[in-house]
């Protein structure tokens, strides 16, 4: 048991320093690249440490849920694009015959402005 402490005391040093390793790592990227890049400011270490626990919470949310893999990141995306999927058909295309007038007439469109008619070809213009 007072084994298990002293990971538990050891492992939390060693967390705040690889925090603290990553967002001097991220300062000093910044630096180097974005003022040369887009004309930024220099920011300092407490600067950095914001944009990334912005980031955290605009982008990846603190909602205590592992998401390691492909697998659970996209956990029911399927059944939405299906949704998605059903509710474009059904507002949009309408039945296989509209589908067919619908390309026919784009397909018009299409050629009418941007391919010329192709003209025919003699003995002269093959040679």
């Amino acid at each position: 048991m007072k084994r298990n402490k002293k990971k538990f005391w050891l492992a939390i040093p060693c967390i705040i320093a690889a925090i603290g390793l990553f967002v001097w790592f991220f300062q000093w990227l910044w630096n180097i690249l974005l003022p040369d890049i887009l004309g930024v400011k220099a920011i300092n270490y407490w600067q950095s440490l914001g944009i990334l626990v912005l980031s955290k919470i605009l982008f990846g949310g603190f909602n205590g849920k592992k998401k390691f893999g492909r697998r659970h990141h996209f956990e029911g995306q399927d059944a939405m694009k299906e949704s998605w999927k059903q509710k474009f058909e059904t507002q949009f295309c309408g039945s296989e015959e509209e589908r067919e007038k619908f390309k026919e007439m784009w397909k018009q469109r299409f050629e009418s402005k941007f391919c010329r008619p192709e003209e025919p070809r003699t003995e002269e213009s093959k040679a």
